[in-house]
């Protein structure tokens, strides 16, 4: 069986699969603004600290785990499918879908709180540059398959590939081919998406997600990956990643349930 998908449609926000820590919901008032189920494939990668440091505003330090999955990442790419989007009543919100990367750092606020950075991100739907956190560029190239490979013996083998391109240069591209593993099931946490050009503006994600972690240089669960490549820079990425990047992590997450709000 075979899946091909191409992109044409997206909205606002994004998802982030992996740890921050949670903010209780009792402690914030909260205003639903949408929902989505999505499909995302998230890098964890290692840039340079010197790298980072500009992207982070005023009273944002980087935070970076010690131990566990995420140890050393500073910076996510997540590739993110949102299959269907939709208002807190229901109905298809905007185009209904979208399809967008973006690049997010673990952070620290001011007041010493674990949250996500959003430093960054390439759309393909123009009502959604420069999107929620004020980052976000139209990408003039976009594309995205996935397939699926099931037979009578043997694993189940995924490919995906998905190619974002601004007008301004900068670029992520992802091609990676997997055996599918045994996923867990992570459930809802509310957690703080700041913006790092804005950094008084932020969203609530609460979502559960199915993570398959297929390949991780910490942990050393099974290697999953059969291929895989990863092009990245250009315009103001190229500041911050390249092609050299070292990766972490390699997390599939088959799908999630996100709901976003606003303080």
């Amino acid at each position: 069986m075979s899946r091909i998908r191409s992109i044409s449609s997206m909205l606002a926000a994004v998802a982030l699969v992996l740890p921050a820590i949670a903010v209780p919901a009792r402690a914030m008032a909260q205003t639903p603004v949408e929902s989505s189920a999505e499909t995302q494939f998230q890098i964890d990668l290692k840039v340079p600290e010197d790298a980072l440091k500009p992207f982070l505003p005023a009273g944002f330090t980087s935070f970076v785990a010690t131990q566990g999955p995420a140890k050393d990442c500073n910076l996510r790419v997540v590739f993110i499918d949102r299959v269907t989007i939709n208002s807190p009543d229901g109905k298809p919100l905007g185009k209904g879908s979208n399809q967008l990367v973006y690049l997010v750092a673990p952070a620290k606020d001011a007041a010493g709180n674990s949250v996500q950075l959003v430093v960054g991100g390439i759309t393909e739907d123009p009502a959604n540059a420069p999107g929620p956190f004020g980052n976000y560029l139209l990408a003039t190239t976009h594309e995205m398959r996935r397939t699926t490979t099931a037979g009578a013996s043997g694993p189940i083998l995924d490919t995906q590939d998905w190619n974002f391109t601004a007008k301004s240069g900068e670029h992520l591209e992802l091609h990676v081919k997997y055996e599918r593993g045994n996923a867990n099931l992570r459930k809802g946490a509310d957690v703080k998406f700041y913006s790092a050009k804005e950094p008084a503006t932020y969203q609530i994600f609460h979502q559960e997600m199915i993570l398959d972690i297929l390949r991780n240089t910490t942990t050393n669960p099974p290697d999953h990956v059969k291929e895989f490549s990863l092009k990245m820079g250009g315009g103001s990425f190229g500041k911050l990643v390249s092609n050299t990047t070292p990766v972490l992590s390699w997390d599939n997450v088959l799908w999630a349930n996100r709901t976003i709000s606003n303080p």
